[in-house]
């Protein structure tokens, strides 16, 4: 049988928090709502159902702008168009994902994460036809952390984008990414579906004044006939809504004693993902975006001259509430608040962290949404399934670690169990024997019984370390052949998803990979798909 899924826990690449959460493990059912079910989906709609009309019609038109802004022409009858302007009503929900600015899409699961949106979306409207359901890709322009997303890997190497701009990502500008997309071109070769990418990318990177308006224009590129809404949160209309709730954390950092509070209670039994502070806020102006901190009765913005009074601080907040950005922490509560959701989609990572939140929303009267952990894919081309085929190891094999999957192919190879455990099973049978003697006769004789026991033990592990390399010498085209299948499809010795880029298949598969995946993911399947080229 081909196998075209794993369990998460049978990859052992997920953590424990996240393979108990998806087994709806009762130990965590304080840290979520309605675990992610269709059927769970009808409650979550009714808690829902009372979103804020005003926020609706402020969300809908400021996403209209912000198409208009990045120099997209949306008509009405475009799919993309119809979800922004259904937003107003009181009968369409969102279900998000969120991700960085990575220049040219960044690892591959950036697009598993946003086809799983669309495929929920798609199957909550089967499933309510009454209701309307909304894919958003939530860009995270503000962060500033511009070391993670300037380049891709491809082809063994590193395509670096080098800028001195510092400040949110999504204001940059685009300079030096056009020498790179040439750059690009030449690596990806004269084939048709090389060329269609680059276009892509000209088209993006080209017509855009900043990263975030470039990241709009790539994603809609890719998903337009979906309808896909791209939210960018860094607008003055949409963080006015959010005035009480950042005030609450400057001043009473009550989001901070809620998160620590339910962090306690999961490090009792995993681990913390984040880590909360006093104040969740960024000051973000022009190139800045620095930490707010309290010393006495100031505000400072760290490695700034910058500081407020209570009084200063409040005026500015109600004046210009987009010069306040949310960390980590409080942006899933920012996402929440102005969008009519019902999911959020991430990988494990982001699963676990908003597993500290649930109490916050609680305290903000904010519904928490369903957490959903994306479909996870390994793709395979097909010279590598051929050669996968001739060393008859099962695709669940390459999930091991390199110098396991060699032990097990050897282990199946070889003409004796490479573990000696009959071996050991016999030595261990004999010197029990050896004990019983040493007692009826003279007691003293039992150290020295145990100590040859462990000796031969010790020189039975060495023949086994000895069997298997002269083995390994023995397989040696073999192993070499294992290694490079093992290195195509985990690059680094990492997922393919989160190492490798879209430039890698799509020149082979052109948009074709797209409608695959749209076609075979199913965001509430919880596998990690194995997909063939």
């Amino acid at each position: 049988m081909i196998e075209d899924s794993l369990s998460f826990r049978e990859t052992e690449c997920f953590s424990q928090l996240i393979c108990d959460y998806l087994d709806q493990d009762p130990k965590l059912k304080d840290f979520y709502n309605r675990f992610p079910t269709l059927e769970n989906f009808k409650e979550q709609i009714v808690a829902k159902s009372n979103f804020s009309l005003e926020i609706r019609e402020a969300l809908s038109n400021d996403l209209l702008a912000q198409y208009r802004e990045a120099g997209i022409e949306l008509k009405e009858t475009d799919f993309a168009s119809q979800n922004i302007r259904s937003l107003k009503e009181p009968n369409t929900f969102t279900v998000t994902t969120g991700h960085q600015l990575n220049i040219f899409t960044g690892p591959l699961y950036f697009v598993y994460k946003i086809v799983n949106a669309i495929n929920l979306a798609t199957n909550l409207r089967k499933q309510y036809p009454q209701y309307n359901f909304v894919p958003i890709y939530w860009m995270a322009t503000e962060d500033h952390d511009i070391e993670e997303i300037n380049y891709i890997n491809l082809y063994g190497g590193k395509l670096q984008w080098n800028t001195p701009q510092k400040g949110a990502v999504g204001r940059m500008n685009t300079a030096g990414l056009d020498l790179l997309i040439e750059e690009l071109a030449e690596h990806l070769g004269p084939a048709q579906n090389s060329k269609e990418l680059i276009a892509i990318f000209r088209k993006a990177y080209h017509d855009s004044d900043n990263l975030a308006a470039a990241t709009r224009i790539l994603a809609h590129q890719l998903f337009a006939e979906q309808g896909l809404v791209i939210v960018d949160g860094d607008r003055k209309a949409l963080k006015a809504f959010m005035k009480p709730v950042f005030q609450d954390d400057l001043l009473h950092h009550s989001n901070y004693e809620r998160v620590v509070e339910a962090s306690k209670d999961l490090n009792q039994l995993y681990f913390s993902q984040v880590f909360p502070r006093e104040i969740n806020l960024f000051y973000l102006k022009d190139t800045i975006r620095e930490r707010i901190v309290k010393k006495d009765k100031q505000w400072l913005v760290l490695n700034t001259t910058i500081s407020f009074t209570e009084d200063a601080l409040l005026a500015e907040l109600d004046a210009n509430p987009e010069r306040f950005s949310p960390n980590v922490v409080l942006r899933p509560l920012y996402q929440e608040c102005i969008l009519p959701n019902l999911a959020y989609i991430g990988g494990g990572g982001e699963i676990a962290y908003w597993l500290q939140l649930k109490t916050m929303f609680a305290a903000q009267k904010i519904e928490f949404p369903c957490l959903v952990l994306r479909n996870s894919v390994l793709w395979i081309e097909p010279k590598w399934q051929n050669r996968m085929a001739d060393t008859n190891l099962k695709v669940k094999d390459f999930f091991k670690p390199l110098h396991k999957l060699k032990a097990h192919y050897l282990a199946d190879g070889m003409p004796i169990d490479p573990s000696l455990d009959e071996f050991e099973t016999k030595i261990q049978s004999i010197f029990d024997e050896l004990e019983q003697i040493a007692k009826l006769t003279e007691k003293s004789m039992l150290g020295a019984v145990n100590a040859q026991r462990q000796k031969q033990l010790n020189g039975l592990a060495n023949l086994k370390k000895k069997l298997v390399r002269a083995e390994k010498r023995k397989h040696k085209v073999d192993m070499e052949k294992i290694e490079r299948i093992y290195y195509a499809l985990f690059p680094n010795a990492s997922l393919q998803e989160r190492h490798d880029n879209l430039c890698a298949i799509y020149p082979i598969e052109g948009a074709n990979f797209i409608y695959r995946l749209l076609k075979e993911l199913d965001p509430l399947s919880f596998n990690f798909r194995i997909l063939r080229g």
